[in-house]
């Protein structure tokens, strides 16, 4: 007689049960997809990460307005088994992205190819670096005229003044917000590996500076030996270089020099006032343009002038240096035709 009474209990208290954890699996799930869903839209940016655990990426999301709800992101992440270890680097970001977009994101750090030009010097490529959002120029600047704070990350000698010359021009991985020391360190390592492995240390010094200057003044490899050449010969001579790139980098401008104005320029680096090299590198020379201040050509040739074609006519004596000038300025108005 009593059975009916007890099994009507515990269907009353099933039921009781079930309605109460459907209710909280509604609860839960209605709070975990508000917490997930899409903030409102804004801006791209980027940030950099570094030895950064999931959880504390994605409680940095949520300063950024970018993920809604810390707990409720990181427990669908979890759930759907989508935690993932932050690997370092640079990543894009953009209120209004969808769960499943953020998650892609913290998967996926930036790879941003950045060409630092051959011949470029410092200040020049602080500015390409800071358009980038790879660092701010000044803070480039400042690092790299401070070689003391790299002397650990090459085993060459690195001069004490500036790096001038030796953050080497390349094609480098560099994402938005690398920072100038990273960048730096990557410029020194591989002056080292393609130039200081390849060429060894004696000489070096010098070689750069010369290296410098036929950088800038040399388009084809093959002449790059015969303007060593040119420069090793007129220092025996105890004549000036007479060089428009050491004046454009005592005015750091990079622009075209009007008449007279190489014989204006107070500094030790411009070439037309002062005899002998330049006090040190005025821009990053290439492996070439070492290789050949390490290994001159040995020739007479006292003087060159550029041609059209991006070759030079080089001479022996100033007479002909006047003749190949007229030659060369009339191909040039031909070629403007």
């Amino acid at each position: 007689m009593d059975a009916k009474p007890v099994n009507q209990k515990k269907w009353v208290g099933l039921s009781i049960g079930l309605f109460v954890g459907f209710a909280l699996a509604f609860a839960g799930v209605t709070w975990m997809n508000n917490g997930t869903a899409p903030t409102e839209s804004g801006q791209s940016f980027y940030v950099r990460w570094e030895d950064k655990s999931f959880e504390s990426a994605v409680n940095e999301l949520v300063q950024k307005k970018v993920v809604k709800d810390a707990s409720a992101f990181m427990f669908r992440a979890k759930i759907e088994r989508k935690q993932q270890l932050i690997a370092d680097g640079t990543y894009e970001f953009e209120p209004g992205m969808d769960f499943d977009k953020v998650i892609l994101n913290m998967k996926k750090p930036l790879s941003t190819m950045v060409r630092i030009p051959e011949g470029w010097w410092i200040a020049r490529v602080a500015k390409r670096l800071e358009e980038k959002q790879v660092c701010k120029a000044d803070e480039y600047i400042e690092l790299a005229n401070n070689p003391s704070e790299f002397k650990d990350v090459v085993s060459f000698t690195l001069p004490e003044g500036s790096l001038e010359g030796y953050l080497y021009p390349d094609t480098y991985d560099l994402p938005p917000l690398i920072g100038a020391r990273s960048t730096i360190k990557r410029q020194l390592q591989a002056f080292q590996k393609k130039v200081v492995d390849e060429l060894g240390e004696e000489g070096l010094e010098r070689a750069v500076n010369v290296g410098s200057m036929i950088e800038l003044e040399a388009a084809l490899d093959e002449e790059r030996p015969i303007i060593a050449g040119v420069i090793e010969n007129r220092i025996k001579q105890g004549m000036r270089l007479q060089l428009d790139a050491t004046v454009l980098y005592a005015l750091q401008e990079w622009k075209q020099l009007g008449p007279g104005v190489v014989n204006t320029v107070d500094s030790p680096y411009n070439t037309y006032r002062n005899a002998g090299l330049p006090p040190g590198p005025i821009g990053s020379p290439s492996f070439r343009s070492i290789e050949a201040a390490m290994k001159p050509a040995t020739h007479d040739k006292l003087f060159y002038v550029a041609r059209p074609n991006r070759s030079h006519y080089f001479s022996r004596t100033y007479d002909e240096h006047r003749a190949n000038i007229n030659k060369a300025r009339k191909e040039f108005a031909e070629a403007n035709q």
